[in-house]
């Protein structure tokens, strides 16, 4: 995991996710998750290419159950996107960075 991605927990969710001042992507993820560990890189690839208007972190789906029940995580990875404490984008499986920034809306 790169600097510019934080692992976030269920006490720091609404600080850091629901709070922000900018659009905030959460990567959904388990160590246990196969496809979690292909897109982690992809995640930290556009967190250096958009760190500076968008906020990237991860959340752990095994320690943080009651977060990924809220935002109806079902399988993972899920890589989310949220804008003024709503969810506005989801995209659920493993993806490269280029169609994850199409898919979640990051360019305009």
């Amino acid at each position: 995991m790169s600097v510019a991605v934080k692992e976030v927990n269920t006490a720091e969710f609404t600080a850091e996710v629901l709070d922000a001042g900018r659009p905030v992507v959460v990567d959904f993820w388990a160590p246990w998750c196969g496809p979690c560990r292909v897109v982690g890189p992809e995640v930290d690839k556009l967190a250096k290419r958009f760190g500076e208007e968008v906020k990237f972190v991860k959340l752990n789906i095994d320690d943080n159950r009651d977060i990924a029940i809220k935002y109806g995580v079902m399988s993972i990875p899920t890589i989310a996107k949220f804008e003024r404490g709503s969810l506005t984008a989801q995209v659920v499986g493993a993806r490269g960075a280029d169609q994850l920034v199409r898919e979640l809306g990051l360019e305009g």
